[in-house]
């Protein structure tokens, strides 16, 4: 059965018309995931997309040794799963729920409906595909150019920035499962050199991290100046 849910804070869906946004509501389905569970397995056909409405979601890559690469870590408004839907290829990740996650899905027959009939559905599609090529680039050139500090202080402002959730007092939580293992994994480093700058970082009253991995960034000045640093 077709469930309503509250499209329009969705960058997918973002400035569609009221008769665009029913024609959505009415071919998308939304389902609770459990954590730990693949929802997408890299080599498989795509069949579906999926909007995060609440939870995180990891993309990786799966190694022959049985590392994984993350390519990303995606939170409430973000889509997943879309490039084989665009380009019929094979899923070229896997994605997993880092915690309990409420995902909205579409089938390929309608998203591809949706790009070929609402110009603004596919603006909107450009849009995220362009700004995670930006992204991905800014996060190489982290890569080559920062320490390790600084990188992890750089990825704690990107989620800061695009997820955070600013106080009155000026601190801002970022709502999304960060847990030390999967800052490691972004950032390249190990976890047990992450888990000294974390700590640090909490010491010298940086950030807050609650039971849940949600971390809290308490002094955005001290992590920028680190991020700076090439």
């Amino acid at each position: 059965m077709n469930q309503p849910a509250q499209l329009e804070h969705v960058a997918l869906f973002s400035g569609l018309t009221p008769a665009q946004m029913n024609w959505v509501q009415e071919r998308v389905y939304v389902r609770t995931f459990a954590q730990n569970v693949d929802i997408i397995t890299a080599g498989t056909p795509g069949e579906m997309v999926f909007v995060i409405l609440n939870g995180t979601i990891k993309v990786y890559v799966p190694q022959l040794d049985g590392r994984q690469v993350t390519v990303a870590i995606l939170g409430p408004g973000e889509t997943v799963g879309e490039m084989s839907l665009v380009d019929s290829a094979g899923r070229s990740a896997s994605a997993i729920t880092l915690e309990e996650s409420v995902l909205l899905w579409m089938n390929r027959v309608h998203f591809k409906e949706a790009i070929e009939s609402i110009p603004r559905f596919a603006q909107n599609l450009l849009s995220i595909l362009t700004r995670r090529l930006r992204l991905s680039t800014e996060h190489i050139q982290a890569l080559a150019a920062l320490d390790v500090n600084g990188r992890i202080a750089r990825q704690l402002l990107a989620f800061a920035d695009h997820y955070g959730r600013k106080s009155d007092s000026g601190t801002i939580t970022i709502p999304i499962c960060l847990t030390q293992s999967e800052i490691a994994e972004l950032v390249g480093a190990s976890r047990k050199r992450v888990n000294q700058i974390m700590v640090a970082f909490k010491r010298y009253g940086w950030i807050s991290i609650d039971n849940e991995y949600h971390i809290t960034i308490l002094n955005h000045k001290a992590l920028a100046h680190l991020s700076a640093r090439g």
